[in-house]
Order: C-alpha cells, then sequence, then structure tokens
C-alpha cells in the first residue's frame, strides 16, 4: 500500500509537469496551426535560469519560478515574431525550423552551463511532508498544487475572457474570425507568448522532479506530444486529462514492468488514436 500511494502523487506530480508542457503546445497547434517542435527546448532553458536564479544568485524560488516563464515566454516570442509568422501554413519549413533551435538552445545551454546535470535544487531546502507514516517530498505536492491551480487559469483564460472567446474563434474559424474584425496576428502573438510562458514554468517545476540535463528538452517534447495526441488539439482540458494519464502510467509502469515502461505509454496513445482520432476531448476537423 505504502508503494502505491507513493507512486500515485510521484505519478500525479509528473502528470502535472506533462499537462504544463503540453498544454501551450496544444493550444498554439489549434490557433496557429504551428507544429513547435522547439517548445522542449524553452522548457530546458528555463528550467536552467531557474537553476541559476535560485542556486547562483541565491533569490528565492519564486522568483526563480517566474524568470524561468519569463525566459521561456521572451524566447518564444523572439521566434514567433522574428521566424515563425512567416512561416504559416508551411508545416514542413515549421518543422524543420523549430527543431533547429532544440540544437541552437541545447548548446547554447551547454556552453553557458557547461552540460552537466543539475539535481532538483529544492530538495534541501524544504522539509519532507509525513503522511500516515509515509514520508513525501514537498515538492512533489508543491507542484501538484501549482499544476491544478494552473489549469483553472488556463480553462478559466480560454472559456471565460474575451481574449478565449477569440482563441476559440480562430481554433473553429480563423479566416472568419479576421474576417469579423479579430486581430488574429495579435491573438496569435499573445498566445505564443503565454504557451511558452507555461513551458517555462514547467520547465522550473519539473526540475524539482526529473532535474535538468541536456537532453531534457528532446524527453520532455516526445511525452508533450503523446500527451496532446491523447488529450486533444487546443483543449486545455484535454491535455490535463493526458498529462495525469501518461504521468501514472509513466510512473507505475517503470515500477510493475520496468521493461515495457515507454511500451505502455505509446499503447494508450495508439488506442485513443484508433477509437477517437482527435483526442479524448479534442475537436473533430
Amino acid at each position: 500500500m505504502s508503494m502505491f500511494f507513493t507512486n500515485l502523487v510521484n505519478g500525479l506530480a509528473m502528470g502535472m509537469v506533462y499537462f504544463l508542457t503540453a498544454a501551450g503546445m496544444s493550444i498554439v497547434m489549434g490557433v496557429m496551426g504551428i507544429s513547435n517542435l522547439a517548445h522542449g527546448a524553452l522548457y530546458m532553458v528555463s528550467a536552467y535560469v531557474g537553476w541559476q536564479v535560485f542556486r547562483g544568485f541565491h533569490w528565492p524560488f519564486t522568483v526563480a519560478v517566474i524568470a524561468g516563464g519569463v525566459a521561456g515566454g521572451l524566447l518564444g516570442l523572439f521566434i514567433e515574431r522574428v521566424f515563425l509568422r512567416r512561416l504559416y501554413k508551411q508545416p514542413n519549413e515549421q518543422v524543420l525550423l523549430t527543431y533547429g533551435f532544440v540544437y541552437i538552445f541545447t548548446n547554447a545551454c551547454i556552453w553557458i552551463w557547461k552540460g552537466w546535470p543539475r539535481l532538483p535544487f529544492t530538495a534541501a531546502a524544504l522539509k519532507p511532508v509525513m503522511i500516515g507514516g509515509l514520508r513525501f517530498a514537498s515538492s512533489r505536492f508543491l507542484l501538484i498544487a501549482l499544476g491544478a491551480l494552473s489549469a483553472v487559469a488556463l480553462w478559466y483564460l480560454q472559456d471565460r475572457t474575451r481574449l478565449g472567446a477569440r482563441v476559440r474563434a480562430g481554433m473553429d474559424d480563423k479566416e472568419m474570425a479576421q474576417g469579423m474584425g479579430v486581430n488574429m496576428e495579435m491573438v496569435s502573438m499573445i498566445v505564443f507568448f503565454i504557451a511558452s510562458f507555461v513551458a517555462g514554468l514547467s520547465g522550473v517545476l519539473g526540475a524539482q522532479v526529473m532535474g535538468i540535463n541536456a537532453e531534457a528538452g528532446n524527453t520532455i517534447l516526445l511525452q508533450a506530444l503523446v500527451v496532446v495526441i491523447i488529450g486533444g488539439v487546443g483543449s486545455i482540458q484535454g491535455a490535463l486529462l493526458g498529462g495525469l494519464m501518461i504521468g501514472l502510467l509513466d510512473t507505475f509502469g517503470k515500477v510493475l514492468f520496468p521493461q515495457l515502461a515507454m511500451f505502455t505509454i505509446y499503447l494508450a496513445m495508439v488506442i485513443v488514436l484508433v477509437v477517437r482520432p482527435q483526442g479524448l476531448l479534442g475537436r473533430r476537423g
């Protein structure tokens, strides 16, 4: 029973990391039709920035999280304004460009931070939590709580605000929304910044579970793509459901079936694609 609860907490924490990373990617795909493969690299860069602020400058962890989010948001906005805005409806060029940024950002991190892995940097600063005689890392519960708050905030932004209405209109019919006077270029710019900012937050928070290394961008990108496929493009709720599902499958799979842990994730993705190609909570078309 203790193993079950331990892995349940770890799985939920990992699920929130996957959700935060995939949510931005999912919305960018839905609104802008852009497959941003540099999304994982933004996660990695922001994680290193958070580490530098917390360990290097000895500033509070809250500042480190915000700094990571801002770093991710600004880098994402730079990519969108300088490059991707010229490549709308050119999926092959988008993929080549954004994956090129993965190598650029990875080598930049190796050059600046020397490439050696960093351990979770709040482990020593937070006291463990005791529940029923079991010891849990406080960072796990912090990550679950912040992930839940982020899910509510993103859901409210998408479904209960004027910006969210414009985002949904762009998902349904971008040309019609522009014809009705919606400035879709401004909406796309804001959406891309928010998506990249959330990726930055997830980088700093995810580092408290997985640590940081130069391959973190590629690793989290693969998991985020699986979450987007399972949850459905353009759906915050789908990203949350897919993230928690993959987090729990991955965590319990590594414990119960270590040889087949990755297989269980892709099996879940294949089943969803066969039964509901648009994702569990995605829209048709």
